[in-house]
């Protein structure tokens, strides 16, 4: 599926109403852009599914970066040159064991918790966990407080500083709020994969990625997970993420 394809989420549906509006002002200086009408939606979210993606280190290179480069364009965020501070919706990370000199180069984004500490702390509502297992964030609802930002243990959530500018209509951004990682949702509701699973398959050719549904046992996710011993990112605080990794 094109990154260029016109999605319209089923959430932003709320918003829209039977018309288009010009925009929706939620604070001074904080402007998002509409969507248009719904309508393009397969459904509501359900637990019948449980997205998630599998992630090979050993497939992955530490010079590679075609999954960050396809989010930012998929979704329109970029950087000023201020790491400290700048949006990192998916970066990579590496890694060495400082025994075996053994080296692994992986994506790391929010990790879509089944118990998301991110949703627990936020005093809104804003950040909150859809039924089929992806974590998202409102931001017609956040008020940047960024209790989540310190609660998440990935470090996989970004604050706007900077006034936004060419916004996605498929992906509302705004300056004061909170954001991250969705697994590209309007994709996902399409039927169709991550910008950051497609480019890895098709630009990169390295097929690192596999995003599927954990709770379908004939999905490729699902067989490849039955047979491959894997590791959560900090799995020790019980969080249950969506992301599993292998090789590492």
């Amino acid at each position: 599926m094109s990154g260029t394809s016109d999605f319209t989420p089923s959430r932003r549906a709320l918003l829209t109403g039977a018309g288009a509006l010009a925009g929706i002002t939620i604070a001074s200086g904080v402007t998002l852009i509409s969507t248009g009408p719904a309508g393009a939606v397969t459904g509501p979210a359900t637990s019948k599914n449980r997205w998630g993606l599998l992630i090979d280190s050993n497939k992955c290179d530490a010079g590679c970066d075609e999954c960050v480069v396809a989010c930012k364009a998929e979704n329109g965020w970029d950087g000023h040159n201020r790491p400290e501070t700048d949006p990192q919706w998916i970066r990579k990370v590496n890694l060495k064991d400082n025994k075996t000199g053994a080296t692994h180069s992986l994506p790391v984004m929010c990790q879509h918790c089944e118990n998301p500490p991110c949703v627990d702390v936020c005093p809104t509502g804003a950040s909150m966990k859809r039924a089929d297992g992806i974590v998202l964030v409102d931001k017609h609802v956040c008020i940047g407080c960024r209790y989540c930002m310190m609660a998440c243990p990935y470090k996989a959530r970004s604050f706007v500083h900077e006034d936004i500018t060419g916004q996605k209509q498929y992906m509302p951004r705004g300056k004061g709020t909170v954001e991250s990682c969705t697994l590209c949702v309007y994709r996902i509701d399409e039927g169709g994969i991550p910008a950051c699973v497609e480019a890895c398959t098709e630009k990169a050719g390295r097929g690192a990625m596999t995003f599927g549904d954990l709770n379908d046992p004939q999905s490729d996710i699902a067989k490849d997970l039955a047979k491959r011993a894997t590791t959560r990112l900090r799995a020790d605080l019980g969080l249950a993420p969506g992301v599993h990794y292998q090789g590492l």
